[in-house]
C-alpha cells in the first residue's frame, strides 16, 4: 500500500511538471495566430485582435502571452488622451513610486510600418527605445486612447511636426471622427486593434497618475490580472 502511495505521489508529481512546462510553451500553431488575446485587467477585459500584416510582431506578441509573460504586469505609463503602456516585466513586483518603463528581453523586433495600420484609437503599437532603425521592444506595447483632431489641427501637425508628410485622406476621416495620435505615424509599430474593451482603455486612461520620478504611473496600479488566447469571434 506504501509502494502504490508513493508511485501515485510520484506520478501527481510528474503530471503536474508536464502541465507546467505545457503551460509555458511558445510554439505556436497555426490555430493561435487565427485567435485573438484577452487581457483581464483590474479594470475589465480588454480583447485584441492582431493583425497578418505584421507576421514578426503578431507572433512575438502570441508567444508571450503562451508563456505567461503579461501575467501580472502593470499599465506603468498613462497619459490621458494619449495612450496607456504595459508590458514591462520589472513592474510585476514593482514598489509604490519606482520608476519603470526600461524592463523587456534582450532583443528588438525589426520594424514593420504598414500604410493600413496607423495610430486610430484602439490600436495597440509596439514601444521602442531611440534606435535608428526604429525596432520595437521586444514586450513593450501602447494601446492608443488619443483625442479627436479638426482638419485645420491636421494642417498644422503636418507643417510643424511632420516635416512636411501629408495625412491620407482616408486617414484624416478617422482622426477627425475616431481620433487617435497621427504623429507617431510610420514611427511605431501598428500590429493590431482592440475589438472589444475601448471603455476599459478609457477607465484607465482617466486614472489618477504621478508627477513624481514615476512620472505618468498609475498612482494605484492598473494591473493585467491575466493575458490568454481565446477564440475568435465575428465581428
Amino acid at each position: 500500500m506504501i509502494v502504490i502511495k508513493k508511485i501515485l505521489l510520484a506520478f501527481i508529481g510528474i503530471l503536474v511538471a508536464f502541465l507546467s512546462v505545457a503551460q509555458k510553451d511558445s510554439t505556436l500553431r497555426k490555430k493561435d495566430r487565427k485567435r485573438d488575446v484577452l487581457l483581464q485587467t483590474n479594470y475589465g477585459d480588454i480583447t485584441i485582435r492582431l493583425s497578418d500584416s505584421t507576421p514578426l510582431h503578431r507572433d512575438n506578441f502570441l508567444k508571450l502571452v503562451k508563456v505567461g509573460f503579461y501575467d501580472s504586469v502593470l499599465f506603468h505609463r498613462v497619459i490621458k488622451n494619449f495612450m496607456i503602456q504595459g508590458g514591462d516585466p520589472d513592474s510585476k513586483h514593482a514598489a509604490a513610486g519606482q520608476p519603470l518603463g526600461n524592463g523587456g528581453p534582450a532583443y528588438r523586433v525589426p520594424a514593420e510600418f504598414r500604410a493600413t495600420l496607423f495610430h486610430k484609437k484602439g490600436v495597440i503599437a509596439a514601444a521602442r527605445d531611440n534606435n535608428p532603425e526604429k525596432a520595437s521592444s521586444g514586450s513593450q506595447f501602447y494601446i492608443v486612447q488619443g483625442k479627436i483632431f479638426t482638419n485645420a489641427g491636421l494642417d498644422s501637425l503636418e507643417t510643424y511636426r511632420l516635416g512636411g508628410r501629408k495625412i491620407p485622406a482616408y486617414q484624416r476621416e478617422v482622426y477627425t471622427t475616431i481620433g487617435g495620435t497621427p504623429h507617431l505615424d510610420q514611427n511605431y509599430t501598428v500590429f493590431g486593434e482592440v475589438v472589444k474593451g475601448l471603455d476599459v482603455v478609457d477607465k484607465i486612461a482617466a486614472v489618477e497618475t504621478s508627477k513624481g520620478i514615476d512620472r505618468d504611473r498609475p498612482v494605484t496600479d492598473v494591473r493585467i490580472i491575466k493575458a490568454k488566447l481565446i477564440k475568435r469571434k465575428k465581428r
